[in-house]
This record gives C-alpha cells, structure tokens and sequence, in this order.
C-alpha cells in the first residue's frame, strides 16, 4: 500500500504539479487559494525550477502564456476574483491552442464577496470565462487526494489537446486536510514540436499567435478548435455513479457538495428511499450521457450546489427537460447540510416527480 500523508487541499495541488512535472509557476496571493504560492515558493528553487509572484493577476497568466508558447508544463493558481482579472490571459492561451493549468480556489462572490467556499464560478469556468468561441477543460475534485490526481490528469490533457485546462476547487477543499498518496508518476508527455524552442537555424520558425485579421481563416480555425472539442466530449468525459442501478431519484453534485450529498443518499436509503448520485469530475465536457439514460428510469433529478443555481442548467439541457430538476443550494460562503439535502429528497420523493 503506498504511504499517505496529511495535507492541506492547496498543498497536495503544489506537490502533485511538482511530481507531475511541473518546473514553472506565476501567481498572486489570494485567500483561500494562497497556500498553493507559499508551498512552491518554497520547494521550487530548491528543484530548479521557477516560483514567481507576479505584480497582479494580470501579469502572472501572461507570464503563463509565455513560458506554455515554449512547451514546458507551466500554472498559475487564484481564487474567483483573481480569475476573473486572469480571464483575457486565459482566453489568449485558447487562441493560441497553449497547454496550461489555472487552479481556481472558489470563493463566495460576486464582487469581492468573502473568504469562504463557493461553487458560484461554474459559469464563468464552463461557459469560456473570456471572450470569443472557446472551451476549457474543467476538472471538479471532491477530496484532497483528487486535488492530486487530477492535477497530474491536468497537464496531461492540457499536454494531449494543447489547450487550458482548469482545476475548480473550492475554499472547503482548499485548506481541509486529509491523508494523500503521493505516489504520483510524472505526467505524460506530448509532442511538442509547435513550441518556441530556438531554431538553431535547423527548422522552420514556429509561431504562437491568437490575432487572425481575416474572418475566413480564424473562421476555419474555430472550427477545427471545436473539433477537437468533440473529441474531448467523446473520450475524456469523466463521472462517478453512485447507488443509480435502481434510483427514482437522482443528485448531481460536485465538489464538496457531492460529499455532503453522498452522506444523504446514504440516510435515504436507510429511510427506503431509492436515491442515488451521479457526480460529474469533469464539468466540461459535462456527462450528459449518463444523465441522459437515467432520465427514463427517474422521476426527479436535484442540483446541490454552493451557488444561486448555475449547473441546475445543465442537468435540465443534459436530461432535455424529460424530468423535472430541483435545485437545493446555500450561497455566498454557506454549505447545505446533510439534513438540507435529505429534505429535498424527501420533499422529491413524496411528490414524485410533480413539482
């Protein structure tokens, strides 16, 4: 069995970027996201590698930008307002087709809001977060041994697909401590033969650019980008199931709500109620599939989340309307109870499907 050790969420994501290859991050410090920069800080230069705090959020996913046009596995990390000002920077890496990962620490909003947990980003993470036609990749740990597997995963498909990848934590998972395996292998690698390297005068020049003056050919470039965007859709989907082989009702959740979620299906089934959960890890590509087939076995599907009601929309797209959607959620900062979403089942339940 391989060893474990206690670490905080936010530490386990700077180890795992360390073991998983990574030699180059550029951030700023924001709670409660702030421990991923002290940690490198410290073990970077000690591996040889880059720790850099940059002047502003803005400067640091530039500095992302440069270093991802040279191939090098590379990160930065924030928490929500600090993604929102990295927001241009990322969308430059999709114009691009650069390799990355940004690590968002969610915290409540909108605004400044406050210091404490929050899924209120899915949005702006799975919807662009910048402008123009583009998509991330979206992974959703929900502990802190994910918060160090799907890092490695990350630079993976960022390296395959040549695009940004996005971690969406949250603050919960961010500074809660749990015991990890770091037996972590270094990340996979990908051609790299796009990259700005130097020529040596052996090659042609490479160039790295996201500016298309002519309509027809940035046309033609998003259509192929959203080709590759199929192919994700198809092969990387990532989702757990849980207790849906005989389900009337079905939860969908992420993060730390699907743990709290997962504690009230298993009371319900105590109390006899077929509940069960289906928990996407990838937020996009959403598993819509999954969500798709259970629509004929279930008469309600609920959204728990940490928000006003931000992925209810995609289960109701996922499911075509089939099925009505619930939504049991706490905002800015809270977190729903075990006992809050064991009511909704309850409630779901006894109206059986009529809302």
């Amino acid at each position: 069995m391989a060893k474990k050790v206690l670490m905080k969420g936010n530490e386990a994501i700077a180890e795992a970027a360390i073991l998983a290859g990574c030699r180059h991050y550029f951030g700023y410090p924001i709670t409660p996201q702030t421990e991923i920069a002290a940690y490198l800080s410290k073990r970077m230069p000690k591996i040889g590698g880059t720790f850099l705090q940059a002047e502003s959020e803005i400067a640091a996913i530039n500095m992302v930008y440069g270093v991802a046009a040279t191939g090098k596995p590379v990160m930065t990390s924030s928490s929500s307002p600090g993604i929102s000002l990295k927001g241009e920077g990322i969308s430059y890496l999709a114009g691009a087709d650069l390799p990355a990962l940004i690590v968002n620490v969610q915290r409540g909003g909108p605004g400044l809001g406050g210091i404490q947990p929050s899924q209120s980003d899915y949005f702006q993470a799975t919807k662009g977060g910048g402008h123009g036609d583009y998509h991330m990749i979206v992974l959703a740990p929900s502990s802190v041994q994910e918060m160090a597997s799907l890092t490695v995963k990350a630079f993976e498909l960022a390296g395959k697909y040549r695009m940004p990848v996005m971690m969406l934590a949250d603050g919960t998972l961010g500074q809660m401590m749990e015991p990890v395996s770091l037996d972590i292998k270094e990340a996979e690698k990908f051609d790299t033969s796009w990259a700005l390297t130097g020529t040596q005068m052996k090659r042609k020049h490479n160039i790295v650019n996201s500016l298309s003056l002519i309509p027809e050919e940035l046309e033609q470039l998003n259509f192929e980008r959203f080709k590759k965007y199929e192919i994700i859709k198809e092969n990387e989907t990532m989702y757990e199931e849980y207790l849906t082989e005989d389900a009337e009702i079905c939860i969908v959740a992420f993060g730390i709500a699907a743990r709290v979620a997962k504690n009230a299906v298993n009371s319900a089934r105590e109390k006899g109620i077929k509940v069960g959960m289906i928990r996407p890890i990838t937020l996009w590509p959403f598993p819509k599939k999954p969500l798709y087939d259970l629509s004929d076995k279930v008469h309600t599907f609920i959204s728990v989340e940490l928000s006003m009601g931000q992925m209810i929309e995609d289960v109701e797209l996922a499911i075509r309307c089939k099925k009505p959607v619930m939504l049991c959620n706490r905002a800015g900062g809270c977190i729903p109870s075990p006992e809050d979403v064991l009511a909704a089942i309850e409630k779901a339940n006894k109206n059986g499907g009529a809302l």
